[in-house]
């Protein structure tokens, strides 16, 4: 039986990142305390190895949360969109916070050039609030480590591969443009997962910031025929000049699961988006899987 190894928060636990995370964080012998917005989920879980707490009204400059007299937490994972951690910055000073690690996403470097304006914010939007939370981490003399995962996929609830899966469920083709070659690398979130953990421990990881890819270099046409396999169907292209996904895009985000798609996608279609992930190899001990699709990986 692996022995105690402390007191760690979670924000954003019910995200896909963290239905593994706290598993793995329960089995490494970790006391958790998850943090979610929605109580319908909370109360879903049913898991008496975890704590849980509802996020409400834990914002700004509020400190009465609870008897904070009665429990610290100096270790924390955030899961949340990296734009809302500094909400939490004072929540996270109550509980005396020593080390956060936060993820953020390599899309601050892949969609700084788009030809989208909203892609374009994001990707600042990502690059600020990163150095934010340095500034932040200084200022209170915090430390962190910040992880940026690559296209992340799992339990059929992710906004890619899930995305993907279900429109070729629903319409038995896939729409590119040109040849979809540019190279992808499809990170599992449970691989993220264990990277976090792996983070809270480690010397090497303080105050650094890793980017975190799969464990396999495919192009975007092989992702899709993964996905047309792993489903049971025989791989269909239908090639779209670049106006007809302007189109359908206006479309398609009608239904929530699209709703972020854009025709800046198509364009990135034959764009290489390829990180190493060797650095958080050598300080992390990141083993991430090639991409394999499960059952538990598609959507229901």
């Amino acid at each position: 039986m692996i022995g105690y190894k402390g007191r760690v928060g979670v924000i954003g636990a019910t995200s896909i990142v963290g239905e593994y995370l706290l598993s793995l964080l329960v089995e490494e012998g970790w006391d958790v305390v998850a943090f979610s917005h929605r109580e319908s989920q909370i109360k879903a879980v049913g898991d008496n190895s975890v704590v849980w707490r509802l996020l409400t009204g834990f914002k700004s400059t509020e400190v009465d949360y609870f008897d904070q007299r009665k429990e610290q937490i100096n270790l924390w994972i955030s899961l949340a969109p990296i734009s809302v951690l500094s909400e939490y910055f004072s929540m996270l000073l109550t509980y005396v916070a020593r080390h956060i690690v936060a993820v953020s996403s390599t899309s601050r470097f892949t969609k700084s050039e788009s030809s989208d304006q909203d892609e374009k914010i994001l990707a600042q939007t990502l690059a600020e609030n990163e150095e934010r939370l340095k500034s932040w981490a200084t200022k209170e003399k915090l430390t962190f480590t910040i992880l940026r995962p690559t296209l992340v996929y799992g339990l059929g609830r992710d906004k890619n591969v899930s995305a993907m899966a279900s429109f070729i469920r629903r319409f038995s083709f896939f729409p590119v443009f040109g040849a979809a070659r540019g190279l992808r690398q499809p990170v599992h979130a449970k691989d993220v997962a264990s990277c976090c953990v792996a983070a809270l421990s480690s010397d090497a990881a303080i105050n650094q910031c890793y980017n975190i890819s799969g464990g396999e270099t495919i192009s975007y046409r092989e992702m899709v025929c993964r996905i047309f396999t792993a489903l049971g169907k025989k791989p269909h292209f239908v090639v779209f000049p670049l106006w007809w996904f302007r189109l359908a895009v206006l479309f398609l985000r009608v239904f929530p699961r699209y709703h972020h798609w854009s025709a800046a996608m198509a364009e990135r279609m034959n764009q290489d988006l390829v990180f190493s992930h060797e650095e958080a190899s050598r300080d992390l001990g990141f083993k991430p899987r090639p991409f394999r699709l499960t059952k538990e990986d598609l959507p229901r």
